[in-house]
């Protein structure tokens, strides 16, 4: 047990996570360019509860009634919307997609940094429903000097394929 696994408020979980994290990158990691090929594709689905959009809401103070499917001592309910029932903040989506992008069966990339993205949004998302997102590594550049790797991401629904969401991302690798 290191000093810093005593710091407070961490749970076991955290303090597990931590030194998992610290020891990979004792190991030697990689930068980004070198762990990532062009074509590259991961995917992970995410359902995206009323609860999730609750804490995405309030964590980026984001008050609007159209994303409510949820209510204290009613949990969840169907909510309105322009569109119909509840539906997901637009970017909450694109908060996930490092998730998706960094390959977590490999030791953490050394020095990435989060540069440019663009993102279009095709259809709203309503909440409850179970979305699957899809980067491909697209393409790697240099650029002044520095190495990019231009990633693609779709966001669609797993049910009925409806495509919500499409970004093209770009990272900077050290």
């Amino acid at each position: 047990m290191n000093a810093t696994d005593a710091l407070k408020p961490m749970s076991p979980i955290q303090v597990a996570q931590t030194r998992a994290f610290i020891d990979g990158l004792e190991q030697g990691s990689q930068t980004y360019w070198d762990m990532v090929e062009i074509g590259d594709e991961l995917s992970r689905e995410i359902e995206l509860t009323p609860e999730l959009v609750i804490l995405y809401a309030d964590g980026v103070e984001d008050y609007n009634p159209w994303y409510e499917g949820w209510r204290m001592n009613t949990w969840r309910i169907p909510g309105e919307s322009p569109f119909g029932g509840a539906i997901v903040p637009p970017l909450l989506v694109s908060h996930f997609v490092l998730s998706v992008q960094f390959d977590h069966t490999k030791p953490f990339a050394i020095g990435s940094i989060h540069t440019f993205h663009d993102s279009e949004i095709l259809e709203p998302i309503p909440v409850g429903s179970t979305v699957r997102i899809t980067t491909v590594a697209t393409d790697k550049y240099e650029k002044r000097g520095r190495r990019y790797v231009r990633h693609e991401v779709t966001v669609t629904d797993t049910a009925s394929g409806t495509l919500y969401f499409r970004e093209t991302r770009d990272i900077l690798s050290l």
